[in-house]
């Protein structure tokens, strides 16, 4: 019997996250594969993916709080909002392409010499942007509008309008400065490493995109990096080279649910899609009443809703070998 799980994958930059799961395919040899959180093509980070059943647990997953670490690039804009899309605006700085906004900020003109003096001011402005904020969503993403995503209309040439979103900001601080990005096509007057703690449905291009707004200037990003989903961090991944069988996770390490232990007979009837009767407290659960149902000898097979009295089975992931 094979039991469904979790894989953490360190996607490199510049490989899709659906192409990031090829590997999953082959070591495992399953077709049934997905992951949760996808990331920008030229960002790289931890993927928590899933094989077999597992992949139903994905959304749960998807969910959870990130953690990213960015390179802010203060001086100039993209199209796509990366440090190395075409030049959309900039901050006085000289530019290709003549549809390109300038801004010419004295305030900014003043600081451009002074490092120090333009991280105190970035520094005054990143409380803003903590808490419960709207975020206006990249024209090259994934958001749905009119049934394609923006990212094929902007690359049509149509402009589309994108509906601010609610998003939560819990942390955001600056960890370095001064970095240099390989392939920039506009210059900037001073770079930043920030980390970023934030809620499912942000975009960190986005946020650079703001926080350069917020300063009076025009702003991109590089090395977008994700070192958290929830509670796993980016140090327990596996690039997709090294990827085994022994990679895979069980998925109650992922998703903090409760576990019970089942007898013989309870677990089959769980198997079988029936609920069972369940009369001892469980510690732990959460505003939805979710656990998971394991075998006697603690291994994870099911994934259940709990009501007073009763268990009832979601989804069995344990499964046959193909």
């Amino acid at each position: 019997m094979a039991v469904s799980g979790f894989v953490l994958l360190d996607k490199a930059p510049g490989e899709t996250s659906f192409k990031a799961l090829f590997p999953l395919k082959k070591v495992f040899s399953t077709k049934r594969v997905g992951h949760a959180g996808t990331l920008d093509l030229r960002a790289s980070g931890l993927i928590i993916a899933a094989t077999g059943r597992a992949t139903r647990l994905l959304p749960y997953v998807e969910a959870k709080d990130k953690c990213y670490t960015f390179r802010l690039h203060l001086g100039y804009e993209t199209d796509t909002l990366e440090w190395d899309g075409d030049v959309v605006a900039t901050d006085g700085v000289a530019g290709s392409g003549g549809a390109q906004k300038e801004r010419h900020c004295e305030e900014c003109e003043a600081r451009c010499g002074n490092l120090a003096e333009i991280r105190v001011a970035l520094e005054s402005i990143l409380p803003k942007f903590i808490g419960n904020i709207n975020q206006v969503p990249p024209k090259y993403c994934a958001v749905k509008v009119d049934g394609h995503r923006a990212s094929d209309w902007a690359e049509r040439g149509k402009e589309v309008e994108l509906t601010a979103r609610p998003i939560h900001i819990a942390s955001l601080k600056i960890v370095g400065e001064g970095g240099a990005t390989e392939g920039c096509t506009g210059e900037a007057f001073a770079t930043f490493d920030l980390e970023c703690e934030c809620s499912k449905g942000t975009y960190i291009r986005a946020l650079g995109r703001d926080i350069a707004h917020a300063l009076g200037t025009f702003g991109c990003v590089s090395k977008i990096r994700r070192h958290r989903i929830g509670h796993v961090t980016l140090e327990r991944s596996v690039t997709a080279a090294a990827l085994t069988t022994a990679n895979l996770v069980p998925v109650n390490e992922v998703l903090e649910f409760p576990v019970v232990q089942l007898n013989d007979e309870q677990m089959a009837a769980i198997r079988n899609g029936n609920w069972i009767p369940w009369r001892t407290p469980i510690e732990g659960l959460g505003d939805e009443p979710l656990i998971f149902a394991a075998n006697k000898e603690g291994e994870v097979l099911s994934f259940c809703r709990y009501e007073p009295g009763r268990i009832w089975p979601k989804v069995f992931l344990a499964e046959d070998q193909e």
